[in-house]
Order: structure tokens, then sequence, then C-alpha cells
């Protein structure tokens, strides 16, 4: 069922595994023209226009932009016990890891009296999408809020799709757990026009602009922060979700076939990889995808996205090879069901997040490891975070000299500003000690007179 490259025989260049590596990928580009006259147009006109486009793709207009409290309260008061139970421990476990990431500030005394402090800010007002479509989401509804919350934000407002079958309100279950996380504001919007309308605001309607706008969406939510970045932050550029596993025949094959089947029931363009040095043991995984895929609801979208170009088997010599393409492939989620797993994990230096063990599986993640789930896609993740306390907070360096300190340093100063052409840079430091001993000279004079 699963297509396969056969590296065998071969030490790959990285080069060469980018090229042949199956990669899921999403043209954001060629959304660009369909979805800038929207952003253009909510910029412009706010409110109204973000309706409009709901009652396009949404088919549905919700009575107001903004959810009223009594319906966020009647969604939690429904909230099935198991569900909210199941709510609330991921909720512990998400703030528990979220917690601990929060940075210290930090104060160096680079010499006497010359002092540099890094002081951690909150980013003021975030928006945290929370996306509709193919699932519900509340798991992302915490993902956003939890770090937000724990890096200090003081405003924060979600915005999710309006659900024509939920009288124009994004899902109860989403309500809920914003209720569950103590969220009071919630916008009725989804896609292009809900990043439009996070980074723009509409002053008529009392809905404020934010700062940064995060979490997943689909190829229009995601070409909508590409126009909106210079407006306001964003997390990242989400493409379509992605797992590889890293196993040799020390590994079940009937666990890691569920968990590739389990991240192909997210998206038809979403990727599933097995990388191993076993060719019996990828066949027996193959096998056991064949066979069991079709018992899912998603069956059909799950065998699209698993027969697609995006998925497949990777064959390679060894393990250390093994590595070496799971670091080229650099996969939001990877996990490695090896013999000697713990240090295979510590070899890798480019995942999203990185599942150890049989133990360990994605789906944890997705819900209540602790870990977020909103992770770097498409190869980014060789140089880019998933969302975290740290997405939310902005590092500033106060510096603080005095007198003497400046004395210390200026002459190297006015050397490297001269070196780079710049004079002025160094006038600037000379000029205060020209004003001193101006002032000093003065002082001597007018002791003389008396």
């Amino acid at each position: 069922m699963l297509s396969t490259i056969d590296l065998r025989g071969q030490t790959p260049t990285t080069a060469t595994l980018r090229r042949v590596l199956p990669r899921g990928a999403a043209d954001v580009d060629s959304m660009i023209p369909t979805v800038k006259p929207v952003v253009d147009d909510v910029a412009a006109r706010g409110v109204e226009a973000a309706m409009e486009y709901s009652e396009k793709f949404d088919r549905i207009r919700p009575a107001s932009m903004r959810v009223p409290a009594e319906v966020i309260d009647a969604a939690e008061a429904a909230l099935e016990d198991d569900v909210r139970s199941a709510l609330q421990e991921s909720i512990g476990r998400v703030r528990a890891f979220h917690a601990a990431q929060k940075p210290n500030d930090k104060t160096v005394e680079i010499l006497p009296g010359g002092i540099v402090r890094e002081k951690w800010i909150p980013v003021s007002r975030v928006g945290l999408y929370v996306p509709g479509g193919n699932a519900v989401y509340p798991s992302s509804v915490l993902m956003n809020v939890i770090p937000a919350q724990e890096a200090g934000v003081e405003s924060l407002v979600v915005a999710s799709p309006p659900q024509a079958d939920n009288d124009g309100w994004p899902h109860p279950t989403i309500l809920a757990a914003c209720k569950l996380l103590g969220v009071t504001e919630v916008w009725a919007v989804g896609g292009a026009q809900a990043v439009a309308l996070l980074a723009y605001g509409d002053e008529n309607e009392s809905l404020e602009p934010v700062d940064m706008v995060t979490g997943p969406g689909n190829i229009f939510v995601t070409a909508a922060k590409r126009l909106c970045r210079s407006v306001v932050g964003i997390d990242a550029e989400a493409g379509p979700t992605e797992i590889a596993i890293l196993a040799d025949n020390a590994a079940d094959p009937v666990s890691v076939a569920y968990d590739l089947i389990s991240q192909a029931e997210h998206d038809v363009m979403a990727a599933s990889v097995l990388i191993t040095d076993d060719a019996d043991f990828a066949a027996a995984v193959d096998r056991e995808v064949e066979s069991r895929y079709e018992v899912t609801m998603n069956a059909d979208r799950v065998r699209e996205a698993l027969t697609g170009k995006q998925s497949g088997i990777v064959l390679v010599d060894d393990m250390n090879i093994g590595v070496q393409v799971a670091d080229a492939y650099a996969a939001e989620h990877l996990e490695i069901h090896t013999e000697n797993a713990a240090a295979d994990a510590e070899r890798i230096t480019n995942a999203g997040a990185i599942f150890i063990g049989r133990f360990s599986p994605v789906p944890l993640g997705d819900y209540s490891a602790g870990s977020n789930h909103v992770l770097p896609t498409s190869g980014t993740a060789r140089h880019a975070s998933g969302l975290s306390t740290h997405t939310f907070l902005k590092s500033v360096h106060m510096i603080d000299y005095n007198e003497a300190a400046l004395k210390e340093v200026a002459d190297s100063v006015v050397v490297l500003a001269n070196e780079e052409r710049l004079p002025a840079h160094g006038e600037a430091i000379r000029a205060r000690f020209e004003t001193l001993l101006g002032s000093e000279s003065n002082g001597a004079e007018k002791g003389n007179d008396n």
C-alpha cells in the first residue's frame, strides 16, 4: 500500500535526501491571489466583510462576531462528564509543562558600572486560531491558550469558524474548552477572514486587533498569515501534518501501522513515513496498514493520504543512516521504535517533537503528554520550534552604563564606528566626555576667580 524508496547500498547526502524523500507540499503562493482580496476587504470593512465571507464559505452568518457569554456558559454546562474530565486532565498536564518553560530575567555586570539585563515581556494581545473542518479541535484550544497564559499575556481572543449546525457559533466543545480555561473573548470567524480580522480589528464593533496570531489552519489560513505578518507576528506557516517513524526489527509492526494510520486520518495531504533498515519488517508494517485502515471512520481519507506521494517507506542499510535520513526529513512528529530508542532519540537534531519507544505514540502528544502539538512542518524543524510559552514572550535588552563604564569602552566604540564609516556614532560617544571636560574646565576657572 505504501510506496518504497530504497536507499540501501548508498550513503546519501543531505542534498540527495531533500530531493528523494516523500514530502507533503502546500502551494501557499498559488493561494495568495485568492486570499489577498479577502484580507484587503476585511482590513477595509472589518466585521461586515468577515460576516459576508463566513456566509459564503461556512454557509452561516453568526448573529454576532463576539460569542455571547451565555452561549459559552451553556456549552460548558452541557459538556459530557467524561469529556470534561479528559479536558481537565490534559489542561493540568499541559499547564505543568508550559509553566516550567518560562525563562528568568538575566542580569550581567559586564564591567563595574556596566550592566546589561535581559527582560522577558509577554506579548500584549494575541489571537489564537482554532480550526474547524474535518474534525473538532478542543485540544488546539489548550495548546494555544495555556502557553499564552503561562507567558503572562494579559489579553487574548480565540477565533474559530461558525458552525451551521450550532446556530452559527463555534463548536460547543471548543467553547467549553475556552470556558474551562477562563477565556471570555471568542470570535465566531474562521479561515482567511479570521486572520485578517484578528490583525486589523474593527473599532466600530469594539474588536481590538492583536499583536500576534498563532494556531494551525488550512492553506487559506496559512496564506492569510503570510499576508498579515507585516502587521502582526505569527507563529509559523503550517503545512500538511506529518509523522516519520524510525524503526528496526525490534519494533511492533501493529503499533507502527496504527501510528501511520492515525496521522493519515487528519487530512488527505497528511504524510506518513516509515524509515527502517529491515525490509521484512517494512513489509509486515505495510500488510498491517492495508488490513487495518479500512476499519477507521475516516478510511477514505486515510487511504488517499497513505497512497499519496507524501507517504512511503524508506529502506536504509543501518540505523546510522536511518538517523541521518530522519534528520534530513525533519519531521513534525518523529517516533523512535528501535532497540536503543532513548539513545537513538538523543542523536536526532531535527524534529518538531520526538516520541521515544512504543508507549510514547504521537496521539499522546496530541492530547495529554503535556507537550505542545502545534509543531513545525515541511522540514522547518531544521530551524524552527513548536508553539511554547516562549512563543508569547519577547526578550528586551536593557543597558545601564555609568560614566566610568562608558569611558572604559569609549575608545573601542569610536574605533569600530570609524572602521564602519559611521563616524557620527563615535562622535556621540566623544561628545559626552567633551561636555564633561568643558564643565570641569569652567568650574576650575570659576574657582580661580573666587
